[in-house]
């Protein structure tokens, strides 16, 4: 069970300037007190084509955090254009914020982002250059978010239990191994008995079995 839940993140000052800075109120739940702090991110997708052009526009640490609700407003910088192809400047973009406990994300919100320069025309010709950032209008698609959770290890005492409900399980199917190969191993045929050249009854030599448990 997760011990934080996130309620509602509202995108602020939407649409802006690309130059504006992003800024999210998140709304989240805590269910229990947390030993250490939460890790917010904000991720911005500079291009469609590779994952190189990615920026960390933020990373704020979070805590102690209260047992209840809790509101607060995460801000990043605005992406950095010369990181960002110019061919990917203007048009439809991803930005993402995340959250983690202990190096574990948990939970991820992504949200479309449009990039457009208002009353250009493309039958007018291409786009000016150097793109006049001033004029360039960041719009975040905040109807449409995409939320995505990840079970995690919350505590020491939830790793420990996962931890020895793992060893049972594979001690149970080891189990099931050793039972499914005693009973898949042969019988023990009959010991021929023949009679030698002096009409004597003789038995053969004592059988070894050998028996493998997988």
């Amino acid at each position: 069970m997760a011990l934080v839940n996130v309620c509602n993140v509202v995108a602020l000052d939407n649409p802006t300037k690309f130059t504006n800075p992003f800024q999210f109120e998140i709304t989240f739940e805590c269910l229990q007190e947390l030993e250490d702090d939460l890790e917010w991110k904000v991720l911005y997708v500079g291009s469609a084509e590779s994952s190189d052009h990615d920026q960390v526009l933020d990373e704020v640490m979070v805590g102690p955090v209260p047992v209840g609700l809790n509101k607060f407003v995460l801000q990043a910088d605005a992406a950095n254009p010369e990181l960002i192809p110019k061919d990917s400047l203007i048009g439809v973009t991803v930005v993402l914020v995340t959250c983690s406990y202990r190096e574990q994300e948990f939970v991820r919100i992504g949200y479309y982002v449009n990039n457009e320069i208002p009353n250009y025309d493309p039958e007018q010709g291409p786009l000016p250059d150097p793109l006049p950032l001033d004029q360039v209008v960041r719009t975040i698609l905040a109807d449409k978010p995409r939320v995505t959770r990840f079970p995690i290890t919350w505590s020491q005492e939830q790793a420990q239990q996962e931890q020895e409900q793992q060893q049972k399980e594979q001690s149970d199917v080891n189990m099931m191994e050793e039972e499914d190969g005693i009973k898949a191993a042969p019988a023990a045929s009959s010991p021929a008995v023949g009679i030698d050249g002096n009409s004597n009854i003789v038995s053969p030599p004592p059988q070894q079995e050998m028996m493998q448990v997988e």
